[in-house]
């Protein structure tokens, strides 16, 4: 009957002293009570000799992993197959008749192993643990937890390949207990083989070549288009650019028409808001200024709300609060303030007063007369107690570019200044001086101007100003509401906030 156990597959427990040895039986000896396993294993290394032999007074427990069929003259290689939970059919192991050993009690089920499904069937069903089993149970339960602890056993990069593993390996599982559970789920997750994993790297610029990205703009782009929806626009479009006081959620300002005159205006602007604000003729104008100076807006209150728009308006143009600050008062800006003998005159030297006060550097040039208006020697009286310096010849004008000029030598009424000497000269000064021309209140013709402005302020309503004029502002002079309705104008105001705002062509 020894025979039968021959080719076994065995783990004895020699006790602490000796320790747990696994190997093949080669050898039982029923009347020395010993038995032989070929190429062993202790304590799950490798021993240096082909075979070692055990007596029953050193075994303490012997339990038997696998047990070859009939016929079956495979090799089973290694021991670490068995070793990682090969469910093998067991004993139980008692001890003999006389007391000196222990002998083998063969199982009442067959001898051959059963067939046992491979990990990809069992992957989400528990294993049945046969009675046959139950003596190798708690061996293998140590085993495979020892392996769990072990870094080697976290895949290794998986070394537990299919080359490699057993037909019949499978790792047992514990239903209803925590640790079975977790198991379970490693197994699920790391079960699979290393086979399936493709070899080759994703070819991620070959499939991103697949994509023709011009030929899906130009297909959305005609679906907008025909749809009428807003296009997002191609790769190579520039994004439009906005104002930081415009809505970009409006493809269009809104029109309002709050503004009408009695006549059909010549010109129409719109302010950022999209208030449309139409121009008036000259004749309409002076009649505006006419009645409100009737009802007590006079030409000294005009002049002091000119001259302080107008000077708001330059101090912008300087840079503001990050040109004029105490920081920069070695850098004062300079203004060259260039007016004639009229009212247009004075107000420039309103703006000029203020400009000055605002520690601003300003140079007045107004030519000599015999006599002058009240208004502009009143304005020139104010102006000698600041800062400013006022010349009357064009050579006192700075050779070196200026900050701003501004333009109050053209007027609306008195066209033959523009033949004078002083007129012509101070042109050519503006023109050769390479500074930015602001002008204020400017006449309709662009033959009466002789410089060019790169901005223009108008009072109250604008005139239809040509190209000459620049950009174009509208200052508020404090005209009241039904001061305009008394002229035959349904006059709602545009300014809001601010006192200056600026008009745009429609």
């Amino acid at each position: 009957m020894a025979t039968d156990w021959l080719g076994s597959i065995v783990s004895i427990n020699c006790g602490e002293s000796l320790g747990v040895y696994q190997g093949r039986v080669s050898a039982v000896d029923q009347v020395s009570q010993t038995i032989s396993l070929t190429r062993p294993f202790h304590n799950g290394v490798k021993c240096l000799v082909p075979e070692v032999t055990f007596r029953a007074g050193d075994i303490t427990e012997l339990k038997i992993l696998e047990i070859p069929g009939p016929g079956d003259s495979r090799q089973c290689g290694d021991l670490q197959q068995a070793e990682m939970g090969i469910p093998g059919v067991g004993c139980q192991v008692g001890p003999s008749q006389n007391g000196t050993g222990k002998v083998l009690k063969k199982p009442i089920s067959s001898s051959a192993p059963q067939n046992i499904p491979r990990r990809t069937d069992m992957k989400n069903q528990d294993m049945i643990i046969s009675p046959q089993q139950q003596c190798s149970k708690s061996y293998m339960d140590r085993h495979v937890e020892m392996l769990n602890q072990s870094k080697g056993f976290r895949r290794r990069h998986n070394s537990w390949s299919s080359s490699s593993r057993h037909p019949n390996q499978v790792t047992p599982k514990k239903s209803g207990l925590k640790n079975g559970q977790m198991k379970s789920k490693d197994d699920e997750c790391f079960g699979d083989d290393i086979d399936e994993i493709p070899d080759t790297d994703f070819d991620f610029e070959g499939n991103l070549a697949l994509f023709d990205k011009a030929a899906v703009f130009e297909e959305i782009e005609t679906y907008e288009r025909r749809s009428g929806t807003r296009s997002r626009g191609t790769p190579n479009e520039k994004p439009a650019r906005y104002r930081h006081d415009e809505n970009i959620l409006e493809s269009e300002p809104i029109v309002y028409r709050r503004i009408v005159v009695p006549q059909n205006a010549n010109k129409e602007f719109c302010t950022d808001s999209g208030l449309v604000v139409p121009s008036v003729s000259y004749e309409l104008h002076k009649k505006l200024l006419s009645v409100a100076e009737k009802h007590g807006l006079t030409l000294e209150r005009r002049l002091e709300m000119t001259g302080v728009c107008a000077s708001q308006m330059a101090l912008s143009l300087l840079g503001g609060p990050n040109r004029l600050n105490p920081k920069n008062v070695h850098q004062r800006p300079t203004v060259a303030l260039l007016c004639g003998p009229h009212v247009k005159g004075a107000q420039g030297i309103s703006c000029g007063r203020h400009l000055s006060n605002h520690d601003v550097h300003v140079i007045l040039f107004l030519p000599n007369f015999v006599k002058m208006l009240e208004s502009i020697t009143n304005e020139l009286n104010l102006f000698s107690k600041t800062q400013g310096q006022q010349v009357s010849s064009v050579k006192d004008l700075p050779d070196t570019p200026v900050d701003l000029v501004i333009n109050c030598l053209d007027c609306h009424e008195n066209a033959f200044l523009r033949d004078q000497p002083w007129y012509k000269a101070v042109v050519d000064w503006a023109n050769q001086n390479r500074a930015p021309v602001l002008s204020i209140d400017p006449p309709i013709n662009e033959q009466e101007q002789g410089i060019d402005a790169k901005w223009s302020l108008a009072l109250g309503l604008p005139l239809p100003l040509g190209e000459r004029a620049g950009r174009l502002y509208l200052c508020d002079i404090g005209i009241p509401q039904k001061v305009f309705q008394e002229v035959g104008i349904n006059y709602h105001s545009p300014f809001g906030c601010k006192f200056v705002i600026p008009l745009h062509s429609t």
